[in-house]
């Protein structure tokens, strides 16, 4: 690539077969870019072919108007590679299709569109950001979401009318991908799954804003039934990302956890994570892991 041509722009193809309008407006609204991304097998499509101009001339009937002569033109080579993780094909190449739509006046996010190809299921963070053409404020307040983890899917119902700042947090975290890879470190049958900590020890986390939050008790929400959702934490107004899905009632805890949600599907999940073998600690011999986490669109019913 010579020094002076212009750098190498992204678009890409997702690699399974499925589609939907959320996806399209997930992607409008996220509007990523490829710099965190971790490419494999690059390979690089040559646009410099060389083509034998004899050849050509008596192809076009011996004129030569047919012939390109502009020997201006940047490359049109063409870079294409995989990423880790992801199920899309990227390819790069010098062509803006967003410049050029500024400089013609037409629809910055219609030709985004139209170059990126999207046909992968949304996972539970896209659905968040989608967030079925809601308000910002209500994006950060979900009404539901869903945990999927190595066992299965665990769907929660989540009270952001009664305790903002719990989902607020919940719902950042998931968004962000703070509990995506994290483990269930501490497992007691009979009592609860905890879960939420990066270190995966029990000992670390944070809230979305740093640090720790306020407690938010509601006489309303208690520990009173099995598959309660409940802020994990050191004492009072230590809330940070840990929090526990109880697998009984547990009234003792009520005034010192925050109950920010239910199991309403996934109860079966519970037990299974619940019956795994445990090690030191209560933690499991083989990890149970978050493989994703985020809130579900309002229109989910599951």
């Amino acid at each position: 690539m010579a020094a002076d041509d212009p750098p190498l722009l992204a678009s890409w193809i997702c690699l399974s077969t499925w589609a939907s309008p959320l996806q399209r407006q997930t992607e409008r609204k996220r509007k990523a870019d490829a710099s965190a991304l971790r490419f494999l097998s690059v390979c690089l499509c040559s646009g410099d072919a060389q083509v034998d101009k004899q050849i050509q001339l008596a192809r076009s009937g011996g004129s030569s108007a047919a012939i390109d002569h502009d020997n201006s033109k940047k490359s049109d080579a063409l870079i294409v590679a995989l990423a880790y993780k992801k199920r899309r094909l990227y390819c790069f190449s010098h062509s803006d299709p967003v410049s050029e739509a500024e400089k013609n006046g037409d629809d910055e996010e219609a030709v985004i569109m139209n170059r990126d190809v999207m046909n992968e299921e949304p996972d539970a963070d896209d659905m968040m950001v989608a967030g079925g053409g809601r308000g910002e404020s209500e994006n950060k307040l979900g009404s539901e979401a869903i945990l999927r983890t190595t066992k299965g899917d665990i769907h929660i119902r989540l009270f952001p009318n009664a305790v903002p700042r719990t989902v607020e947090n919940f719902c950042g975290h998931s968004k962000n991908g703070y509990y995506d890879d994290v483990i269930f470190h501490r497992i007691i049958k009979g009592f609860m799954l905890q879960t939420g900590d990066p270190l995966g020890d029990g000992t670390g986390g944070e809230s979305i804003w740093g640090g720790e939050f306020e407690d938010e008790f509601v006489r309303e929400l208690r520990h009173d039934r099995p598959f309660t959702v409940s802020m994990a934490n050191a004492g009072p107004g230590t809330n940070g990302s840990q929090f526990f899905i109880t697998s009984k009632d547990t009234p003792h805890l009520d005034d010192k956890h925050v109950v920010f949600g239910h199991i309403v599907e996934g109860m079966d999940i519970v037990r299974k994570i619940e019956d795994v073998e445990k090690g030191a600690q209560d933690k499991p011999v083989v990890d149970i892991v978050i493989a994703d986490c985020g809130e579900m669109p309002v229109q989910h019913k599951p």
